[in-house]
């Protein structure tokens, strides 16, 4: 049985969940020249699960060696529950890291992990069915197998000091990413970008409630959630992240089965709690009558494969029965159906639902809008995401715009009836690689400043509409664009700096700048000419 616990098991580790470790790309660079000719979206599993079994034998282990020193006091370095009351998975001895690793070049090492995975999951009910177990088949090549334990071997993912900077948190991100890009479209399904989660989250704000994401892919919004309350406790000068990540509630489901099992590992190596469910939100809803404060969420874009034909009569559909092939509708009466009486919801659609009249979508959108549900709307730039090139944006709804505060919030808000914010943020963000682009912590910081200001949060400044950038626009100044919300329509063009020089004066400047180019050519090509002639290879014949 578990002992009162002693000051030993106290750490004088930094808490700087902030810091860099600097090391997950060349970690990435050295797992992904063991795939081989494996698909990636097979090898994540492989590569995943092997890290998560190094963290939790990490932090096994340093808790044994606590446990150890303690034996006078009436330790058991064997007993499962001198784990589990400091949140310790306990892992039985078959299963140790140790053991993996001084078998890593031996034949059967698939079968030994397969067995080690097994017995965790026995002994540790809230990882039931989330585990891989198929390091055994033979189309896994063994001696790569070998070599990726020995990487993995190598880094410390789950004692104190590991956890307190989140390494495995942060490594495991990191690959989800890079698999998320191997994998191009399908990708899409278990990552959103870092940057847009962040975004969501930073313009909510769920400090306390009832959160939930009914297509929560990895996790990734309960994640940045959770860091966000977690940063914020730290910085009001409270300190007490744990009491802080008390304060609210997760609720996830997810349709695919293997991205179910990796957001369940991406809870459990951060130490949250969540009822993370597996199976379809429309036709098997595992939270037909949660409430929640706060809704975050990236659903696929314009799905067409949904089984809309079978639920023309559901309750959710408030303000209209959606197209049977296209979801995007379905997903946001969804979400509205889920939201508490003073709920706040984000998340991200494909442009086309700002604007799109097709199969009755207009009128759904029309309804919703003058329902005022509509809080904030937000165009975002192109290349942000891994699965697809079509434009996306983001929807802030609202479900009480009188100014009550959010949950977790004591200040009021200004009362925004009838009003909607709208966002250009199209031009935004940077270019990362050739295809992918990321939206920069300035960028995001000014979004959500922007979003909070025009709320009346009285530490985000007085809110101003900027032409090309934003504006808060009527219902009226809605109704008149046939209600499509599409914020380019509304914020109008950036004002242009005025040009005092006179046109004469300028003419004679750019000629000038002109001449110089234009010698600066003939320059250059003499320099190559000659370069080429003394290679023997001469513009003209001499």
């Amino acid at each position: 049985m578990p002992r009162r616990k002693s000051d030993s098991t106290k750490s004088n580790a930094k808490s700087s969940n902030g810091a860099t470790i600097g090391y997950e790309a060349e970690l990435w660079n050295m797992a992904d020249a063991l795939r081989g000719s494996m698909d990636a979206a097979e090898y994540k599993h492989v590569v995943l699960g092997l890290i998560f079994l190094k963290y939790i034998s990490d932090a096994f282990e340093e808790r044994h060696a606590q446990l150890q020193l303690e034996l006078a006091d009436g330790a058991d370095p064997e007993d499962p529950d001198e784990y589990r009351a400091v949140n310790v998975f306990w892992v039985p001895k078959e299963a140790r890291w140790a053991r993996i690793q001084e078998n890593a070049r031996q034949p059967e090492i698939g079968q030994i992990i397969d067995a080690a995975m097994e017995a965790i999951e026995r002994e540790n009910p809230t990882l039931k069915g989330v585990l891989p177990k198929d390091y055994a088949r033979p189309a896994l090549d063994k001696q790569r197998l070998g070599q990726l334990i020995d990487l993995i071997n190598n880094i410390r993912v789950g004692d104190q000091e590991a956890r307190s900077k989140d390494v495995l948190g942060r490594i495991y991100e990191y690959f989800l990413s890079k698999f998320a890009s191997a994998e191009g479209k399908k990708g899409g399904e278990f990552y959103t970008p870092r940057c847009v989660v962040r975004l969501l989250v930073e313009m909510l704000e769920p400090f306390r409630g009832r959160v939930y994401d009914p297509c929560c892919g990895s996790s990734g919004m309960f994640v940045q959630s959770v860091e966000f309350i977690d940063a914020h406790a730290t910085s009001n000068g409270n300190g007490n992240s744990t009491r802080a990540r008390s304060q609210i509630s997760i609720y996830g489901q997810e349709l695919n089965y293997t991205t179910w099992r990796l957001a369940k590992m991406n809870l459990a190596i951060r130490g949250i709690d969540g009822k993370i469910e597996q199976g379809d939100t429309f036709h098997n809803d595992r939270f037909p009558d949660l409430k929640a404060d706060f809704i975050l969420a990236n659903p696929p874009f314009n799905m067409k494969e949904w089984g809309g034909e079978r639920l023309r009569e559901d309750k959710r559909w408030k303000y209209g029965v959606p197209p049977v092939r296209n979801a995007n509708f379905a997903w946001v009466q969804h979400i509205i159906y889920h939201l508490s009486p003073i709920g706040m919801a984000g998340f991200v659609l494909a442009n086309g639902s700002m604007s799109s009249n097709q199969s009755g979508e207009g009128e759904i959108r029309k309804r919703i809008i003058e329902d005022d549900l509509v809080d904030c709307m937000v165009a975002l730039p192109a290349q942000l995401f891994y699965s697809t090139q079509i434009p996306a944006c983001l929807w802030f709804l609202a479900r009480d715009k009188s100014g009550r505060p959010p949950a977790g919030q004591t200040k009021p808000l200004r009362d925004r009836r009838g009003q909607i914010l709208f966002i250009d943020a199209r031009n935004m963000g940077t270019m990362v690689d050739r295809v992918h682009r990321e939206l920069t912590d300035e960028d995001i910081q000014k979004i959500a400043r922007t979003y909070h200001a025009w709320r009346g949060e009285l530490d985000a400044g007085e809110y101003q509409d900027v032409p090309g950038f934003c504006k808060s626009a009527t219902l009226d100044e809605v109704r008149s664009h046939d209600y499509v919300l599409t914020p380019g329509r509304y914020v109008g063009a950036p004002i242009q700096e005025k040009d005092d020089e006179l046109f004469e004066e300028k003419m004679r400047r750019l000629v000038a700048q002109l001449k110089e180019q234009q010698a600066e050519a003939r320059r250059l090509d003499s320099m190559i000419a000659a370069n080429l002639k003394h290679l023997g290879f001469p513009l003209e014949d001499e």
